[in-house]
C-alpha cells in the first residue's frame, strides 16, 4: 500500500510540474506574439487565471519619472489604487529588498491589514498572497502579485519557484518596451534637433547681404512669411531662390510640416503628371502599388515649384486646377483628393516674354504672381561679395578641415572685378575650390580658379613677361603684409624679413597706397 501511495504521489507531482511547464510555454508564446507591453502583461495574467486557478493578479511596475510603483495590468484585483514608493507597503518592500513575500492566510496577517484587506475573498474563503519581484540586472523593476485560494497542503516553495519563472518571462516585453521607449525618445530628440537646425539654417539671418537690394528682399520676405500667400521668386540662376523659399517656409506657421521641392525642368513630360499628383495601382505598366504625388506629400506644408517657366502648356493646364481648387485626382484614380498646400514658385525666365510668345498661360501667370520677390544678380550687389566670400571660406574651411582665415587683398580685388555670370552659386564653388588648393591660412589670387584669372573673362590679369609676373607677385605680398600690420611699413618689413627702406622703395615703385590699409 505504501508503494502504491508513493507512486501515486510522484505521478501527481509530475503532472503538476508538467502543467506548470505548459503554462510557461503558453505565456512565452503569448509574449512573443506582439511588442505591446500592456497586451503582453494582460495576456500573461489571463493565462494564469485560466490555467492556474488564480483568484486575482496584478503586475506593478516602477515609473522612472517619479520612482513610484503603480499597477501596469491586473485581473480580478481590486486593492487600493494609490501608487507606492519603493519600500512603502508590502509592494514597496518586495521591490526594495528584491525578495519575494508569501502570506499563506491573508486574514491572519496583521502587519499589512489596511493594504491587503481588499484581497480577502468576498465569499469569506481564505486566500493566499504571493508577491515576486521582477528583477533585471540586479535592479527591481516591479512586482508580480498573485492571489490563490488557501490550501493547507500547498507546496509554497514549488509555487514560488514557478511564479519566479513567470516574473522572469515578463522581462522580455519589459526590456523591449524600454528599448522602444529609448528609441522613440531618441527619434523625438533627433527630430526636434533637426527642426531646430533647419529653422536656424534657413532663418533670415543666414541670407547674407547688406546691400540696398538685399535689404529690400529681407523686408519682402519678412512681410510675407507669416501669411499663406502664393509667392513667385524671380532671378537669374544661382541667386539663391531656393534658399529664400526655405527661409519663407521655416519662418511660417507651416515650419513643422513638409517642404517639398519640385524641379519642373528636370521631370520628363510623360512623368510629370504622376510626379505631381501620384498614381493608383494598375494605372500603367509598372504601377504595382499606389504612390502619393508631390502635392499630396506637401499637404499642410509648402511645395516649391522651381523653374516653373519650363513647364509645358499641357502641364500648365493641369497645374492651374490644383492652384485654384487645391484638389486633384491621382493618375488612374477617380477619387478627388483635397490638400492644403502653400505654393512658392521660382523661375529665371522672363515669363512676360513667354506669355507674349504663347508659351506660358496668362491665367497661370496671374495665379502664381500674387506676391513677387526679385533676387538681384551678384554683379548688382558688389558690396555683398566680400561678405559672401568670407562666409564660404569659413564654411568650407570647417568642412574640409583647412585652417584658412582670410582672403588676400589682390584676391579680393579679383573677386570684386569679376562679373559672376553664375552669381552666388559660382562664387561658392570658386571659394570652395580655393580652400581646397590653399596651402596656408590665406587665399591668394593664384588660388582662385583660372576663369577669374584670364583677361577674356575678368580683365584682371593681362599677359605679362616673367619680370612683370614677379613684380605682380611681389606687389601682392607687400599689400598683404601691409594689411596684416594695419599699414605700418616697419612692421610689414619685419614680416617680410626685409628692411623698412627697401619696403618703402617698393611701395613707391608699385604705387601702393599704404594709408588704405590703416584702420
Amino acid at each position: 500500500m505504501k508503494t502504491a501511495f508513493k507512486t501515486s504521489s510522484k505521478s501527481a507531482a509530475n503532472t503538476a510540474i508538467l502543467k506548470k511547464l505548459n503554462i510557461l510555454v503558453e505565456i512565452n508564446r503569448a509574449i512573443s506574439r506582439n511588442l505591446n507591453l500592456q497586451e503582453s502583461l494582460r495576456a500573461t495574467l489571463k493565462i494564469l487565471q485560466e490555467s492556474y486557478n488564480v483568484r486575482g493578479s496584478a503586475i506593478y511596475l516602477m515609473d522612472e519619472l517619479d520612482s513610484s510603483l503603480g499597477i501596469a495590468s491586473s485581473v480580478n484585483y481590486h486593492p487600493q489604487s494609490k501608487k507606492f514608493k519603493s519600500g512603502e507597503g508590502i509592494i514597496g518592500q518586495i521591490v526594495e529588498t528584491g525578495k519575494p513575500v508569501i502570506i499563506p492566510r491573508i486574514s491572519k496577517e496583521s502587519q499589512y491589514t489596511d493594504e491587503i484587506s481588499a484581497w480577502v475573498g468576498e465569499d469569506g474563503r481564505e486566500r493566499s498572497f504571493f508577491g515576486v519581484p521582477i528583477i533585471l540586472d540586479y535592479t527591481s523593476l516591479g512586482a508580480l502579485v498573485i492571489i490563490l485560494s488557501y490550501t493547507a497542503n500547498r507546496d509554497y516553495d514549488m509555487t514560488l519557484s514557478f511564479l519566479s519563472l513567470v516574473a522572469s518571462a515578463l522581462l522580455q516585453p519589459i526590456r523591449v518596451q524600454k528599448m522602444l521607449a529609448l528609441e522613440r525618445k531618441r527619434l523625438i530628440d533627433e527630430n526636434v534637433a533637426l527642426k531646430s537646425k533647419l529653422q536656424e539654417e534657413f532663418s533670415f539671418y543666414n541670407i547674407i547681404g547688406t546691400s540696398h537690394e538685399m535689404r529690400e528682399v529681407f523686408e519682402q520676405v519678412a512681410r510675407v512669411a507669416a501669411t499663406d500667400t502664393t509667392i513667385l521668386i524671380r532671378g537669374e540662376s544661382g541667386t539663391g531662390k531656393e534658399l529664400v523659399a526655405k527661409a519663407i517656409h521655416y519662418n511660417s506657421a507651416r515650419n513643422d510640416k513638409p517642404f517639398i521641392r519640385v524641379n519642373c525642368a528636370a521631370i520628363p513630360e510623360n512623368l510629370i503628371e504622376s510626379e505631381f499628383f501620384g498614381f493608383e495601382k494598375g494605372a500603367f505598366t509598372g504601377a504595382v502599388k499606389p504612390k502619393k504625388g508631390r502635392f499630396e506629400l506637401a499637404d499642410k506644408g509648402t511645395i516649391f515649384l522651381d523653374e516653373v517657366g519650363d513647364l509645358s502648356l499641357m502641364t500648365q493646364i493641369k497645374l492651374l486646377r490644383v492652384l485654384q481648387e487645391q484638389e486633384f485626382e491621382r493618375v488612374g484614380g477617380t477619387e478627388t483628393i483635397k490638400v492644403d498646400v502653400r505654393i512658392i514658385a521660382a523661375t529665371n525666365q522672363d515669363l512676360e516674354e513667354l506669355m507674349g510668345r504663347g508659351e506660358f498661360r496668362d491665367d497661370l501667370y496671374y495665379r502664381l504672381n500674387v506676391f513677387s520677390i526679385f533676387l538681384p544678380p551678384l554683379r548688382d550687389r558688389k558690396t555683398d561679395i566680400l561678405l559672401l566670400a568670407d562666409h564660404f571660406m569659413l564654411k568650407y574651411g570647417r568642412k574640409h578641415r583647412k585652417p584658412v582665415k582670410r582672403i588676400s587683398t589682390p584676391a579680393i580685388d579679383m573677386l570684386m572685378r569679376y562679373h559672376w555670370p553664375g552669381n552666388v552659386r559660382e562664387l561658392e564653388n570658386c571659394i570652395e575650390r580655393s580652400v581646397l588648393v590653399c596651402e596656408d591660412q590665406v587665399i591668394h589670387s593664384y588660388h582662385l580658379p583660372p576663369t577669374l584669372q584670364t583677361a577674356e573673362s575678368s580683365n584682371t590679369t593681362p599677359r605679362m613677361s616673367l619680370d612683370e609676373a614677379v613684380a605682380s607677385y611681389e606687389k601682392e605680398l607687400i599689400q598683404d603684409a601691409l594689411k596684416s600690420t594695419n599699414g605700418n611699413k616697419a612692421k610689414a618689413a619685419r614680416l617680410l624679413n626685409s628692411t623698412e627702406r627697401i619696403i618703402g622703395y617698393k611701395i613707391e615703385k608699385y604705387a601702393i597706397d599704404a594709408k588704405r590699409f590703416r584702420n
